[in-house]
This record gives structure tokens, sequence and C-alpha cells, in this order.
């Protein structure tokens, strides 16, 4: 093969390089997570871009195997459900849990239905592992800096029955927990998906 071969075939090589990269980036930017739920399937696409440190955050939650068998412990209709931190029996998972993260609220995404935020005490920067997905605008979430990563894009009618259930005030091992799922709602697996 001639010099000129060669460079003509790397020259080539490098362009389909380029064509594939950015693809592959922006799939990074948009990952996303299947909830496999006792009340169906929930598929979360990330934005990494606009929320990268919450993103990664959840991500590795969700690659450790840490979501699996917990349940959504707060669910108050027209507002949102929450789940990450209890298991059935609502003793609070303390095994695994991270490093509360930085906040990102501000960063473009604001608190609409169907989007995904980290749950978090009066600290803003006191948010680990606990999330919950918005059931109608909470715009007023965003100017308490309640930071939004992601949306739900498959599987809105599960929280919308999430949403529904009957709930009642129960004991845990915090105390008292209100508006919790009279029938238990667990997320039998959070899994990385294709697009």
């Amino acid at each position: 093969m001639t010099t000129t071969s060669r460079l003509a075939l790397s020259a080539a090589l490098l362009g389909c390089l380029a064509l594939i990269a950015p693809a592959a980036r922006a799939d990074d930017d948009k990952p996303r997570v299947e909830l496999d739920t006792t009340a169906g399937k929930i598929v979360l696409e990330l934005d990494a871009k606009n929320a990268p440190i919450s993103t990664e955050n959840f991500l590795k939650y969700v690659d450790s195997g840490f979501y699996d068998g917990l349940v959504f412990h707060r669910v108050i209709k027209g507002f949102m459900i929450q789940g990450g931190g209890f298991d059935a029996k609502l003793a609070e998972k303390a095994e695994g849990v991270r490093a509360p993260i930085k906040n990102e609220s501000g960063n473009g995404l604001s608190n609409k239905r169907g989007t995904i935020a980290m749950a978090r005490t009066s600290n803003p920067n006191s948010a680990t592992c606990q999330f919950y997905i918005n059931h109608a605008d909470n715009d007023f979430l965003d100017q308490n800096r309640y930071a939004v990563f992601g949306k739900v894009v498959e599987g809105m009618d599960v929280v919308d029955a999430i949403a529904a259930s009957p709930t009642a005030t129960k004991a845990s091992s915090q105390g008292p927990l209100e508006n919790v799922p009279t029938k238990t709602v667990t997320i039998k697996s959070a899994k990385r998906v294709k697009p």
C-alpha cells in the first residue's frame, strides 16, 4: 500500500469515527433507566448534560442494585410519588447510602409533570438516594431548589396508578410516615436500558 493510499484510508477512518462519536456522546447525555415495579414499568431518561452530578449519583445507585426491593413510601396524588429510601417493612436503608451531593437546581430543568428530581431535607445540598417523580406541574419546587435530572419517557400511566393509591400513616424505622400506599408498591429492579 502506498503512502498516499494509507493517508486516504486514515482520513476515511477518521471521518467515520467523527460521525460515530457525536452519536455516542448524545446517548451518554441521555442515559435511560427502567424501574420495574409491582405496579408496572417506568422508563426514565436522565439529563447528564444539564444535571451531571444528580445523574451520576442516581446511576451509581442503579448500577449497585441499591434500589432493588425498595418501595414508593410517600405518594400524594396531584403532587408526586417518592421512593428510594425504605424497604417493604418501612425500614430506612442505610447500607450503601453515598455522601450527599451538590444541589443542581437552576439548571434549566423544571419540576413539571413526569420529571424526576432528588428528594432531600431542608438543606439544599443533602440529597443522597431518595428521589421523586412529579405527578403534576410543581413549579414552586423550582423556587425551593429541588433539582430535576430527568423525565419519564414510558410508563406515565404507571406513575398515575401509583399516585392514585390509597394511603395511610404507618410506623417506620424513622417514626410515623404519612401518605404511605396501603398496598405496597415495590421497585423489583432498577437497571440501565438502551434508548
